[in-house]
Parts: C-alpha cells; structure tokens; sequence
C-alpha cells in the first residue's frame, strides 16, 4: 500500500476563489508548500473536468492531484489517485481499477464509515464535518472532536479532518488523532493564498 506523505490536501471549489481563476489559486498554494489538491468540481462536464486537470498538472508538475469521483480520469492521467463519496463507486471496485501506486481516498461522515472505508482498500479517510462550514451542512450536524477521537482509534490509516478548518482548530483536530486537515474556503478565499497555507502547515507541523 503506497504511503501518505502529506498532511494539508487542498479541495477544489471554483465557486469559493473571489473570481480568481483556480488554477491561479491552487499554484500559489502549491507555492506555499501545499502538496496534495483534489480536484472537485462535481458539477463539470467530463471534458472540461478533463481540461482543468490537464491545466493543473501542466502548471504545477510537483502536486499530488486526486481526482473526484472520476476514476477514469485518475487512471487515465496517471493522476496520484482517486477520491470518492460515500455514494461512489464501492471502495472495493475502484481500488481494482487503480495501480498498485496510486491512492485511495474516501470521504467519510460516521465512524462506521471510517472502518468500512479502511476495511475496503482506502488509503485515507476525510471525515467531517467537525466544525460547522457552509459548503458542509448538507452532511448533517458537526460531528465533533469526540467523534474524530473515536474514529481515530478504530481505524489505522490516516484521518484528514475537514468542516471549518482553520490554522487555529488545526492544533484541536490534531491532537484529536487527526493525521492532518482538509480545506476549501480557508485557502481558496484567502486574500493572501501564501499566508494561509502557510499559516495551515505551520499549525500542522506544531502538532507532527
């Protein structure tokens, strides 16, 4: 099983970057010391999907780029690998799909889908949201720290915390068990992209 070797995975929402282009947006994290960006756009056609992952491995040849649900185009791409939804493709299939070196992440709601997501090939779980966030209340509640604690202990492989990220909750979620954070809004509506990844990994990196 390839290994996770980042902590702050950036997601895409175009819709969150104050009409900067995102490709723009994504580099300057990517500047800043981001790593890894999963590209989210669930609402493109699969040729403009196509188009902005080609843009984004074009102009940033060193990020790990996952691509949302569209595992074709993971594999296709040659991408670092797929990210699913609860209600995608079951785990156990994609990972067939994939190569051996490519990643598989699982967004995740419950403790129970953290276990069945690791029992099923996943490489890493985003669970959330913990914080209340606007682009997350569709999921319900905020789970909680305690919540994130006890999905922590029940499963091995890494948990990226996501739901109202900030640099200051970051030191609370990883210290919960969480292996690092997701984030949309807190770095793609930043005035100061730099800082606020910055920012992020600084808090992140307090905790490792």
């Amino acid at each position: 099983m390839p290994s996770v070797d980042f902590r702050l995975y950036v997601v895409t929402d175009r819709q969150q970057t104050a009409g900067r282009p995102l490709v723009s947006v994504v580099g300057r994290a990517v500047s800043a010391g981001a790593r890894a960006v999963q590209l989210r756009e669930r609402d493109l056609p699969v040729r403009e999907l196509l188009s902005l992952a080609l843009g984004l491995q074009r102009e940033l040849s060193d990020v790990q780029l996952f691509i949302n649900d569209r595992v074709d185009l993971a594999v296709a791409l040659g991408c670092r690998g797929a990210h699913l939804r609860e209600s995608s493709l079951p785990a156990q299939v994609v990972r067939t799909l994939l190569q051996p070196s490519q990643l598989l992440g699982l967004s995740v709601h419950s403790i129970q889908g953290a276990v069945a997501a690791e029992r099923h090939g996943a490489d890493f779980v985003v669970l959330g949201p913990i914080y209340d966030t606007p682009s997350k209340r569709e999921y319900g509640t905020p789970l909680g720290l305690q919540v994130l604690e006890q999905a922590a202990r029940a499963v091995h492989i890494p948990i990226f915390a996501i739901g109202g990220m900030t640099a200051s909750r970051t030191r609370e979620v990883r210290q919960a068990g969480a292996f690092g954070v997701a984030v949309l809004s807190s770095i793609l509506s930043a005035s100061n992209v730099e800082a606020a990844t910055e920012q992020l990994l600084s808090a992140i990196e307090r905790e490792s």
